[in-house]
C-alpha cells in the first residue's frame, strides 16, 4: 500500500515540475525581445491574410 501512495506523491511531484518548467519557458520565450519580434511579426500577417470569417473554412 505505501508503495502505491510513493508512486502516486512522484506522479504529481513529477506533473507539478513539469507545469512550473513550461511556465518559465513560455514566460521566458514571450518576454524576450526575439519572442517579442515573432509574436507582432506573426500577429500583422495574421491580420493581413484574414480577411473574412469564411476564410477560415475547410471547403474551399
Amino acid at each position: 500500500m505505501s508503495t502505491i501512495i510513493s508512486i502516486i506523491v512522484y506522479i504529481i511531484g513529477l506533473l507539478i515540475l513539469y507545469k512550473v518548467i513550461e511556465l518559465a519557458v513560455i514566460n521566458g520565450i514571450n518576454k524576450s525581445n526575439l519572442g517579442i519580434y515573432f509574436t507582432r511579426k506573426f500577429n500583422e500577417n495574421n491580420i493581413k491574410s484574414k480577411k473574412s470569417f469564411l476564410d477560415d473554412d475547410l471547403d474551399h
